[in-house]
């Protein structure tokens, strides 16, 4: 029988991952036939919006798939300027600034998909409802928090700054920028 955290890992890697695949696939596809059918005289009207769609899909679900195998940029210059007491706080800092930006991007996508739905909004050359465009934002949100939080939990090591009193060096960054600055001028 599967242990339930791998089984969790693996629906939420299948989810993230398979699904952004999907999309960066469908816009493969769908550029394909834009450029064929433009050579060959007959342009079609929704590969260009189709296109769009499937890029928005493909970056919100890639967002959540690269917070999840923590593949995404994080600024650590300053924190790693700091002493070891405040280098600690890399991780706290790290998840709640996580949680806070997908709770935002989570809220206002759910307001989008409200709207959309409300409003009855449909694509314009796809004839398709505008919410199912939208509905990405708040589920990558989602995905993206269970991302945060498996990411804790297995690669917690790529998470943490270097900590000074487990005998790593400390990180002075003035000290080699000093080399650099002198060579530049």
């Amino acid at each position: 029988m599967q242990n339930p955290s791998s089984a969790f890992r693996g629906l939420l890697k299948l989810t993230t991952d398979v699904a952004a695949g999907v999309a960066v696939t469908g816009v493969l596809i769908v550029v394909l036939i834009q450029v064929a059918s433009r050579m060959l005289g007959v342009p079609v009207s929704w590969t260009e919006e189709g296109t769009r769609y499937l890029f928005v899909w493909m970056i919100f679900l890639g967002l959540a798939a690269g917070f999840r195998t923590v593949e995404t940029a994080r600024v650590v210059v300053l924190l790693a300027m700091m002493p070891g007491f405040l280098r600690r706080l890399s991780v706290p800092i790290y998840v709640g600034s996580c949680l806070i930006f997908f709770g935002l991007m989570g809220w206002t996508g759910w307001l989008l998909v409200r709207q959309q739905y409300m409003m009855n909004e449909t694509a314009a050359t796809l004839a398709i409802p505008m919410w199912l465009i939208g509905i990405v934002m708040p589920l990558s949100a989602i995905l993206g928090v269970l991302g945060v939080f498996d990411s804790l939990r297995n690669r917690r090591d790529f998470i943490a700054l270097d900590d000074p009193a487990k005998g790593t060096p400390e990180l002075n960054l003035a000290e080699k920028a000093k080399p650099m600055a002198e060579s530049n001028s």
